[in-house]
């Protein structure tokens, strides 16, 4: 009997280090695979909390997944509300955390670009790549450039012939790989004509 009790309270006590929990900005669940369809779920709530401030009247708007990084850590969403008269990218980071027991956690934040701004992210990526490319190909791996947009520092480099974009954000370290990059600007730049 004396085991049953004990099991049943390591049980009970292992439970609770596994509850979702939520800390400041960032959102914390137990780990399990990033994709876009977490993305998606999660992003609607911060858009029309955070960007739309939806209120009493009801808003309508679009959010659709404009591409997502093979690992996950990186997803961006192409939103526009004609109610609001807003549009542009949210940035959803996703990263690993471990709490004081040791418990592996995904967290993930999500960032808002307007329109103008996105604009201004996108291009100052291609033009650093274009501008730095042959820096950048001299010596694979070894030549980098960076800078800061926003509060976001970013971080390009060349591997095999093609190039990987690293942004740091709010305690995320989140790799753009260049195809997924390349197809969120691509999709971007469609959806605003």
């Amino acid at each position: 009997m004396r085991k049953l009790t004990v099991l049943a309270l390591v049980l009970c006590l292992n439970n609770q280090l596994y509850s979702q929990i939520a800390t400041n900005s960032k959102n914390y669940f137990v780990a399990k695979e990033f994709n876009k369809e977490i993305a998606l779920f999660n992003a609607k709530s911060f858009l029309f909390k955070n960007v739309l401030n939806t209120k009493e009247s009801v808003d309508k708007f679009e959010v659709i997944t404009l591409a997502s990084t093979n690992s996950g850590e990186l997803t961006t969403l192409l939103y526009k509300s004609d109610t609001k008269q807003k549009e542009g990218i949210i940035l959803g980071f996703y990263g690993n955390y471990w709490n004081a027991a040791g418990v592996l956690y995904q967290g993930y934040a999500f960032k808002n670009l307007d329109k103008e701004n996105a604009l201004k992210f996108l291009n100052k990526i291609e033009e650093s790549i274009e501008k730095n490319y042959k820096f950048l190909k001299e010596n694979n791996d070894n030549n980098n450039i960076t800078f800061m947009y926003d509060d976001m520092h970013v971080l390009i480099w060349t591997v095999s012939g093609s190039y990987s974009i690293r942004i740091f954000w709010d305690g995320f370290d989140s790799t753009w790989e260049k195809t997924a990059y390349e197809k969120s600007k691509r999709r971007f730049e469609k959806a605003l004509k």
